[in-house]
């Protein structure tokens, strides 16, 4: 696949799970991928091409929520495009639903239980067409229907607009960073050079440990016990007691120390620590007398190269020996906490985003469940202008 250029587009069964939205439009999306001209289709029924309305299902996951995760796609028009591998196409062949319906209906938790009950396998799930056939739904009327997506969509594109305003803004967050980074922008009451110094000779960096496992008692304590995928959180999986503490090579760090993941998928990652807690041997703790946040920044910046060179093993990892070799300019600290503020207020406002995404979010799902949970509700012009208003003071 390519996204430059083809005569017959692809709906990626992985994509459904992380990129599409419930309802994707076909027309000038280059978020779809086109098969490469060099692939032979001749053996794909006109049939099986995209139709307006055709719901794509995707039918493995590795995640027990996401199996039978669907997509509805529309604004086809005259294109070409193919359901991939691992997913399941479905039509409305007896016209029983209009375009926009399904999508909202495999988004209901009543449905998507179903469909976990028919998932079979372990480290990755599957669902069969077979199966899936044999599910009962409850629709409404056509009339209905079409108010739900209405009003449903309305939400929808309000959840667009925001995630587009979130994009647009961290995209010009991270344009600024390079540019004052590289020294290319200052603000201008600094006029000092940046210093160069190595991570190592200006820092003292240690990891934590684990405790014994095999001590459950160890595990039922109130430290939180910090691993390489949690550094960004809030809550951790496990937390640990005093004891596991002395007993281990397990560390204390503090809220606002700054930490960087060193094993596995989340190798490069860096977190300023929302918590008071413990590290295991994949998290670094780097604690020197620079402006932490500006380190952040760095760290952020350059993360993509730094785990491209240095990444080492199968499972990726990052050696503490390698960080401590690093080498970055400082500038005065004066600057590096201006920095720092300049760049903290644009994560105020994406954290603003965020919170607006979430709630309109679980505005939609919560809607969902009622319509289609059968604790029915009657879209009448009473419930669309109390939700209208919710909307409006929402902005």
């Amino acid at each position: 696949m390519n996204y430059e250029s083809g005569s017959v587009k692809n709906i990626h069964y992985g994509d459904i799970h992380t990129k599409y939205p419930s309802i994707l439009s076909i027309e000038n999306n280059k978020e779809v991928p086109f098969i490469n001209n060099d692939l032979d289709l001749s053996k794909f029924s006109e049939d099986q091409y995209l139709q307006e309305g055709d719901l794509i299902i995707a039918d493995a996951s590795e995640d027990y929520e996401d199996i039978g995760k669907a997509i509805e796609v529309k604004n086809i028009n005259n294109e070409k495009v193919l359901a991939g591998l691992h997913t399941i196409l479905a039509r409305d062949e007896k016209n029983m639903t209009v375009n926009g319906f399904k999508a909202y209906l495999f988004s209901t938790n009543n449905l998507k239980t179903k469909i976990k009950i028919i998932a079979n396998g372990i480290s990755v799930l599957g669902i069969s067409k077979n199966n899936l056939s044999k599910i009962n739904v409850k629709i409404p009327s056509k009339n209905e229907q079409r108010d739900i997506v209405s009003f449903i969509s309305d939400i929808d594109k309000k959840i667009e607009l925001l995630e587009r305003k979130h994009q647009s803004y961290l995209e010009f967050k991270n344009y600024l960073m390079k540019q004052i980074f590289t020294q290319k922008l200052r603000f201008a009451e600094f006029e000092d050079d940046w210093i160069p110094y190595k991570i190592g000779d200006i820092s003292k960096t240690y990891s934590g440990g684990t405790p014994s496992t095999s001590k459950k008692e160890y595990y039922e304590g109130n430290i939180p016990f910090i691993k390489s995928g949690e550094i960004n959180n809030d809550v951790t999986e496990q937390y640990i007691t005093e004891d596991a503490l002395k007993n281990s090579s397990a560390k204390r760090v503090q809220k606002g120390d700054l930490l960087l993941a060193l094993y596995g998928a989340t190798s490069g990652e860096v977190a300023i620590s929302k918590i008071d807690g413990a590290i295991n041997q994949a998290v670094l703790k780097i604690d020197n007398n620079m402006d932490n946040y500006f380190q952040y920044c760095y760290f952020l910046m350059y993360k993509d190269q730094i785990v491209h060179k240095y990444i080492q093993g199968g499972q990726g990892n990052l050696s503490a020996n390698i960080i401590k070799k690093l080498e970055f300019k400082y500038p005065s600290l004066a600057e590096q906490k201006k920095i720092s503020q300049f760049f903290m207020s644009f994560d105020n406002k994406l954290e603003l985003y965020e919170n607006k995404i979430i709630k309109y979010n679980n505005l939609k799902k919560g809607l969902l469940q009622q319509m289609f949970g059968y604790v029915h509700i009657i879209l009448n012009f009473c419930v669309k202008i109390c939700c209208i208003k919710y909307l409006l003071n929402s902005t």
